[in-house]
C-alpha cells in the first residue's frame, strides 16, 4: 500500500512539467507576450527546484519523508492554482515559487527513501509513474483549451493534486512501520560539504548533468531535426515525433523494473547507454526516409531510461547510507542544472552549425556518462 501510494506522488511530480509547454502557445497570446517568454518561466521554475533539491538534503535530517511529501504536494497545489489565476505574464514569476520548490523537495526525499528501503526494480517503476504524470497533463491542457481556457488547465490539475494530496494524508499510518528506521538514518545523515569530499560524488554529479543535458535536449528538439533533416514531412507528422524519446524511456524503465533485481544497477546503465549509442548512430545514418531515425530515437529513450534510477538506487552503496540523503540532493540539483541549460546551449549551436549535428551532440553527453560512472567505481574501490 505504501509503494502505491509513493507511485501515486510520483504521478503528481510529473504533472506540472508538462503543462507549460503544452498550453503556452495559447498562453503566450492571452498574456501578450513573444512566444519565447516561456524559457524564463521554465529557468525560474528549474531554478527553484534546484534550491529545493539542495536544501532537501538538510530537511531529510530533520523532518520524516512523509511530512516533505505532503508539504511538497501542499506547494505544488498553490503554484498550479496560482497560475490558473495570474492575470499578467509577471504574475507567473509569483507562483513560480512553489511551483518548483514543492518539485524538486518530492523529487529528493522520495528517491532516496526508495533507494534505501526498496529494490531497483522499485525504483525503477517509480520513474515510470513520473512518465505517467508528465502523459496525463498534456491531455487535461488540451481539454481545458477546447472547453474553456488554459486557466482551467492548471485549474483542473491542481484538483488532481489535491486529490493526492489528500490520499497523502489518510495514508500517514502507512509511513509508521518505517519511521524508527527512517529518522535514525537521517539523524545520522552527512551535510552538503561533507558529501562533496567523498569520493567519487562530484564525478556522479557530472555524470547527471550529461544525461540530463542529452535527454532534455532529445526531449526539446527531436521535432525540429524531423523538420531540418528530414524532406516532405507535415507539421503534424513532425510534431508526433516529440514523443519517441519519451515513449522510449517509458519502455525502457519498464523493462529495467523487471529485470534490474537480476541484472543489478550497474550491468543496467552499462547495457542501457550502449543501446542509447547505437540509438544515436541509428539516428546518424544518412537515409533519405525518416523512418531509421524515428526507430532510433525510441531506442536512444530505451537506452536512457534505466540510467537515472539505477545511479539513484546506486547511491546508498557507493557513498554510504550516511552520505546518501545528501549525494541524491547534489546528484539531482546538478541534474537539474543540465536540463536547464544544455538544451539551449545546443539551440545555439544548431543555428551556427545545422541541427544535423544533433546526433553528435548526443554521442559526446552518453560518452561521458559511462566514462565519468565507471571512473566512480574506480574511485569508489580504491
Amino acid at each position: 500500500m505504501l509503494v502505491a501510494v509513493i507511485y501515486l506522488v510520483f504521478v503528481s511530480l510529473g504533472l506540472p512539467d508538462s503543462l507549460l509547454g503544452s498550453g503556452w502557445p495559447t498562453m503566450q497570446v492571452a498574456l501578450n507576450v513573444p512566444s519565447s517568454y516561456a524559457g524564463y518561466v521554465s529557468m525560474a521554475i528549474s531554478f527553484m527546484t534546484i534550491i529545493s533539491a539542495l536544501v532537501s538534503a538538510k530537511m531529510m535530517r530533520r523532518f520524516h519523508t512523509k511530512w516533505i511529501v505532503i508539504v511538497s504536494v501542499l506547494l505544488t497545489v498553490i503554484g498550479l492554482m496560482g497560475f490558473s489565476v495570474s492575470p499578467t505574464y509577471a504574475m507567473l514569476f509569483v507562483f513560480v515559487v512553489p511551483y518548483g520548490l514543492g518539485a524538486g523537495a518530492i523529487d529528493a526525499a522520495l528517491n532516496h527513501y526508495v533507494a534505501n528501503n526498496y529494490s531497483g526494480a522499485v525504483m525503477n517503476f517509480l520513474h515510470c509513474f513520473y512518465g505517467l504524470g508528465a502523459m496525463i497533463s498534456p491531455n487535461i491542457m488540451a481539454m481545458a483549451l477546447r472547453r474553456a481556457r488554459w486557466n482551467e488547465g492548471y485549474k483542473w490539475t491542481a484538483y488532481i493534486q489535491l486529490g493526492i494530496l489528500i490520499i497523502c494524508i489518510l495514508s500517514l499510518p502507512l509511513w509508521k512501520q518505517n519511521d524508527v528506521k527512517a529518522e535514525d538514518k537521517n539523524a545520522e545523515s552527512a551535510g552538503i560539504r561533507e558529501t562533496l569530499k567523498r569520493p567519487g560524488v562530484i564525478l556522479t554529479m557530472i555524470a547527471f548533468f550529461s544525461y540530463c543535458s542529452g535527454e532534455l535536449t532529445s526531449f526539446l528538439w527531436t521535432p525540429s531535426y524531423f523538420a531540418g533533416v528530414k524532406q516532405g514531412l507535415s507539421d503534424d507528422l513532425v510534431a508526433s515525433f516529440g514523443s519517441l524519446v519519451f515513449g522510449g524511456l517509458m519502455l525502457g524503465r519498464l523493462i529495467s523494473g523487471f529485470v534490474s533485481d537480476k541484472l543489478g544497477d550497474r550491468l543496467l546503465i552499462r547495457i542501457g547507454i550502449a543501446i542509447e549509442i547505437i540509438g544515436i548512430i541509428m539516428v546518424a545514418l544518412p537515409i533519405a526516409h525518416y523512418l531509421p531515425a524515428a526507430i532510433g530515437f525510441v531506442v536512444i529513450g530505451t537506452g536512457m531510461g534505466p540510467v537515472y534510477p539505477a545511479i539513484q538506487h546506486m547511491a546508498p552503496i557507493n557513498f554510504g547510507k550516511k552520505y546518501s540523503a545528501s549525494a541524491i540532493a547534489l546528484q539531482m540539483a546538478s541534474a537539474y542544472m543540465g536540463s536547464t541549460f544544455m538544451p539551449m546551449v545546443f539551440g545555439g549551436l544548431q543555428q551556427v552549425v545545422g541541427i544535423g549535428i544533433m546526433p553528435v551532440y548526443l554521442l559526446v553527453f552518453a560518452l561521458l556518462n559511462i566514462v565519468l560512472i565507471e571512473r566512480t567505481y574506480i574511485v569508489i574501490r580504491k
